[in-house]
């Protein structure tokens, strides 16, 4: 089908970055020195990092671009060279677009190409947490990676590794007074709304692979005292048997005036 998409000039880009947290989808990368759109299916053409471009080097372009059609894609990351295949394996596999990988792969092959080593720790990706910063000095904020919010993050990120978890609803942020000293500190932060975000079973996915993959220490759960806040233990209690993992969950429940009860 035709659609809008994104372009950029690489004679004008300058491998600033800045384009990268402006796409939500994380359809770009900065590989080589060069901004990439390393992903026809993540891109929904509205242009969200054109304006973030301090060098006007994106633009839309209406162009042949099958969605989620993975063979048709691959066709043209494999133009762009070995870096961006790889990349673009590395994007699949850690948004668990696992039909999609498959698909990739099988196009390499048929190819008679290498499949390069897309899980290693080593390929670089410009995902927003990935290159989120670790320096909370000049905030004074806890906050140790980002972003936070269940459906951006990746389950393979490096820093859940290991890591205590801090599963919370978001009105929890706004409703207790202390919760980055309480409980962000120290943990890593996901949070969610169970009644808002229609994504429940992607959730389920989602936690069950980040529990049993990154060695998960305890994960604790803050929610607040509203019905369908309960929404958050079940999620995480079906990942767990999903997982097919034990970790400690301790559970923390806030009023609506705040209060621990």
């Amino acid at each position: 089908m035709i659609r809008d998409i994104i372009t950029i000039d690489h004679e004008k880009c300058d491998g600033c970055g800045i384009c990268v947290t402006g796409c939500p989808e994380g359809a770009l990368q900065i590989i080589n020195g060069k901004a990439h759109l390393v992903n026809d299916l993540f891109c929904d053409g509205l242009g969200a990092c054109i304006g973030d471009c301090p060098l006007g080097a994106i633009s839309i372009e209406r162009r042949e671009a099958e969605p989620y059609d993975e063979k048709v894609v691959m066709e043209n990351i494999i133009k762009a060279g070995p870096d961006v295949v790889k990349a673009h394996l590395k994007h699949l596999y850690e948004h668990l677009q696992h039909d999609f990988l498959s698909q990739a792969i099988e196009v390499l092959q048929e190819k008679n190409l290498e499949i390069p080593d897309y899980m290693s720790s080593e390929v670089p990706c410009s995902c927003p947490q990935e290159a989120a910063t670790q320096n909370t000095q000049k905030t004074g904020s806890v906050l140790k990676s980002w972003p936070i919010q269940l459906q951006l993050i990746s389950p393979y990120a490096n820093n859940f590794k290991g890591a205590d978890l801090l599963i919370a609803a978001d009105c929890t942020g706004f409703s207790h007074p202390n919760v980055q000293q309480r409980f962000m500190k120290d943990k890593q932060t996901i949070i969610l709304c169970p009644k808002l975000d229609h994504v429940a079973e992607e959730y389920i996915q989602k936690l069950a692979v980040l529990f049993k993959e990154q060695n998960i220490k305890s994960i604790t759960i803050l929610r607040m005292e509203v019905p369908c806040c309960g929404g958050v233990e079940i999620l995480v209690q079906r990942a767990l048997e999903l997982a097919q993992k034990h970790i400690f969950v301790k559970i923390y429940t806030v009023s609506i005036t705040g209060e621990i009860i």
